[in-house]
């Protein structure tokens, strides 16, 4: 059994940095690396997907997973943590997750209304990919308005089949699903690995966790588990990993955690070129954020869904990380090849003299990433941020003039 391992704070910082932002030769790189990539529609900058791209791809742009997805099939567009890209490798043991997710269905969808998913099921097979508003079965339960997906059967069926694993994401149309059946999206000799058993399969899964963000607390908050899939199955699986040794038990200053040995590796690698990196909200990197808290002191609230009133940072604020720092947050906005600057909060340190070159590189790359041609920054906004903004568009110009 390994014995537990005492590692300090800045020694993880340099870890993850290594572990999570060493820039990636393509896509395929990004995904071997983390596992899935979180999907989210919201787009101020690109989404969330686009945006943990972005800091691993020197020349990613916003948009370009699509391909990788719906053209090379390389990721589908389906659940793990939550709704997420996963390379299709990983389809066969995420099966788990449509067993679990199933059980919420089953007895109001399957059972209830199995004329319903009959129907729905037959038109897909018959007419090919469909979005919800596109097929002839459309039928209403006023009595379900208000709940989760709303008072249409069709979309409730086809959100509990999508959920369950017997139709997937063929492609998607302004944001909104194409669904087609699983057989015709999946490659059949994926299909035709046998599937685990319970205990494996949440046991690789928790595996899936911690090669995916590199250390992870038992204590992680329950997306990281996927809820209900994991979150009861940790303990016993975090286990069997020790004594596989897959998995090390760690102290970071007082904080249990466990890594996996590649991780551990990175801790006596040379430390990276300092670089600014813009982080994703629902990037790997954030997941545990109490994690983030105790290693670089800051605390990070996605204030998207807090009322505008009390917000302190911002509608949709990235962390800004330099070397092994995080330094200052920032909300981005692009519009008509413009990209905003709308706030910028420091973080109560000196991000040191090499920043401001670093960060002239970043909103270079940034404004490339989002197809802007010019820069504009908030009035009001550090005037440091503002000169740099200025020598990439020619002038300082606040958003509101």
């Amino acid at each position: 059994m390994p014995s537990l391992v005492h590692i300090a704070k800045s020694d993880v910082r340099w870890a993850m940095m290594r572990h999570h932002f060493t820039p990636c030769a393509d896509q395929v790189g990004v995904f071997d690396r983390l596992r899935s990539i979180q999907f989210d529609p919201i787009a101020p900058v690109g989404c969330n997907h686009d945006l943990v791209l972005q800091s691993r791809l020197k020349d990613y742009r916003v948009g370009d997973w699509q391909k990788l997805a719906y053209e090379d099939r390389h990721v589908y567009d389906g659940w793990d943590k939550m709704a997420s890209l996963v390379p299709f490798e990983g389809w066969p043991l995420r099966r788990h997750i449509y067993t679990v997710h199933r059980r919420a269905f089953e007895e109001k969808i399957f059972g209830e209304h199995k004329d319903a998913v009959d129907r729905v099921l037959k038109e897909i097979e018959e007419r090919g990919p469909l979005m919800p508003k596109d097929f002839d079965f459309q039928q209403r339960k006023e009595e379900w308005k208000g709940s989760w997906f709303g008072p249409s059967v069709t979309k409730q069926v086809l959100r509990a089949l999508w959920h369950s694993g017997q139709i997937m994401t063929a492609g998607r149309k302004n944001g909104q699903h194409i669904y087609d059946l699983t057989e015709r999206v999946v490659p059949q000799r994926l299909r035709e690995v046998p599937p685990l058993a319970a205990k494996d399969a949440e046991r690789e899964l928790v595996l899936e966790r911690h090669r995916a963000m590199g250390i992870v607390r038992p204590a992680a908050p329950g997306e990281v588990w996927s809820y209900s899939v994991l979150a009861y199955a940790k303990h016993e699986a975090i286990a069997a990993l020790v004594e596989r040794r897959e998995l090390v038990p760690v102290s970071v200053e007082g904080v249990k955690a466990h890594a996996t040995p590649a991780f551990l590796s990175l801790l006596d690698q040379p430390l990276l070129e300092p670089r600014v990196v813009f982080v994703a909200p629902l990037d790997q990197f954030m997941w545990d954020r109490k994690m983030i808290g105790h290693l670089f002191d800051f605390e990070y609230v996605w204030e998207i869904y807090v009322p505008e009133a009390k917000r302190r940072w911002g509608y949709y604020v990235l962390p800004v990380l330099f070397g092994d720092a995080l330094v200052a947050r920032v909300e981005f906005h692009c519009r008509e090849g413009a990209l905003e600057v709308r706030r910028w909060h420091w973080e109560p340190r000196d991000p040191g003299p090499g920043f401001l070159p670093a960060l002239e590189t970043a909103l270079r790359e940034f404004m490339s990433y989002c197809s802007a041609t010019s820069i504009r920054v908030e009035a009001g906004i550090d005037e440091k941020i503002g000169s740099v903004a200025a020598s990439l568009s020619g002038e300082r110009r606040p958003i509101n003039e």
